[in-house]
Order: C-alpha cells, then sequence, then structure tokens
C-alpha cells in the first residue's frame, strides 16, 4: 500500500491551513489506493534553518532535523497544502521542504494551493522547488478563492462541490506517479 503524507503548509495562529489539510485527509481517506496521514508542520515547530551543511549532505546535527528526516523518510508521496502570501508559498513551509534532501527524492507530490489567486502563483513556486529536490509533481492541482471557498472573512473552510473532481484527479495522477517512482527508490 502506497504510504502518502498530506502536509500543512501554514503555522499561523488562526490558520484555515488546517482546515484545507483534514478536507483534503478526508476525502482522501474515502479512496482505497493509499494510506493517506495528515503531518501539521506546526507541530514540528522546525526553527529557521539551523543546520550547519547543505541538507544534500545528509548529514543532519540537529536533533529537530533528524526527527523531521525519520518522518518524512518513511512516505512514497505527498499532497502539500499551501497558501499564498505575498505571491509565494509561506516560509514555513519553504523551511520544512530545505532541511531535507534525499528523504523527498524519487517522490511525487501533489498540491492543494488557495489565496486571492487561488494558490495559484504558491503552487508555481513549489513546482520549482520541489524540482529542484527530484520530486515529480503531478499536472492537476486543486486551486481555491479565499473569495469563494471560504466564509465568515476567510475564518471557515467551505469548498465548492467543484473542487471534489479536481482534487480525486490531482490524488489519482499522485498514485500513479507515486507507484511508478517506488522503483526509482529500489
Amino acid at each position: 500500500m502506497l504510504k502518502i503524507a498530506i502536509l500543512t503548509g501554514s503555522t499561523r495562529p488562526k490558520r484555515v491551513n488546517i482546515q484545507v489539510a483534514k478536507w483534503v485527509l478526508e476525502e482522501a481517506r474515502k479512496r482505497d489506493d493509499a494510506e493517506y496521514t495528515l503531518i501539521d508542520i506546526k507541530d514540528i515547530n522546525l526553527p529557521l534553518l539551523d543546520e550547519d551543511l547543505p541538507a544534500g549532505y545528509g548529514q543532519y546535527n540537529q536533533p529537530h532535523t533528524r526527527a523531521w528526516a525519520d518522518i518524512i523518510r518513511p512516505f512514497d508521496g505527498y499532497v502539500l497544502v499551501t497558501p499564498e502570501y505575498n505571491r509565494s508559498t509561506s516560509a514555513a513551509l519553504k523551511n520544512a521542504l530545505d532541511y531535507l534532501y534525499a528523504e523527498w527524492n524519487n517522490k511525487a507530490v501533489g498540491f492543494v494551493g488557495y489565496g486571492s489567486a487561488q494558490g495559484v502563483r504558491a503552487v508555481q513556486h513549489l513546482r520549482q522547488i520541489v524540482g529542484e529536490l527530484q520530486m515529480a509533481d503531478v499536472r492537476e492541482a486543486v486551486q481555491l478563492s479565499v473569495f469563494t471557498d471560504f466564509t465568515d472573512n476567510g475564518s471557515i473552510f467551505k469548498p465548492a462541490p467543484m473542487h471534489l473532481e479536481s482534487l480525486g484527479t490531482m490524488l489519482t495522477q499522485l498514485n500513479r506517479w507515486t507507484s511508478a517512482l517506488k522503483s526509482l527508490r529500489g
């Protein structure tokens, strides 16, 4: 069984990111093609990158980095749930990605983005980042608008039903690529 992690992309107080990630998890668990797990990067509590060497060396000195690597390593693929802050992803998600290297390699990744421009620009930046981490990003992404998919001044997530189709397509693509990439990892 494939193991897919759904990663939150925000650590802000009163964030809606966790609502979006839980929606992805709830919908994903209705499928029988993978085992889905939610990882909340707020719980991981990584400081701003503080390793002596770049992650590509694989020499992690900090206990929190080794613990983060142990969490990420067992998964075959990932869904990144990202807000769009200032035309990009969040610093917290970028930081979490930057801490590791080999743990991400040859794994597939899908995206769920949200923001005033439906998270498109955040997802585009993430595509560049994950490419450098040797991850294969799938084409379909879920794009949520803060104007139509959130209520109560953006504090309550209420996705339009049409997003279920794009979520399903993204997860199908993700799991196909995840399965194909397993052979690269031995």
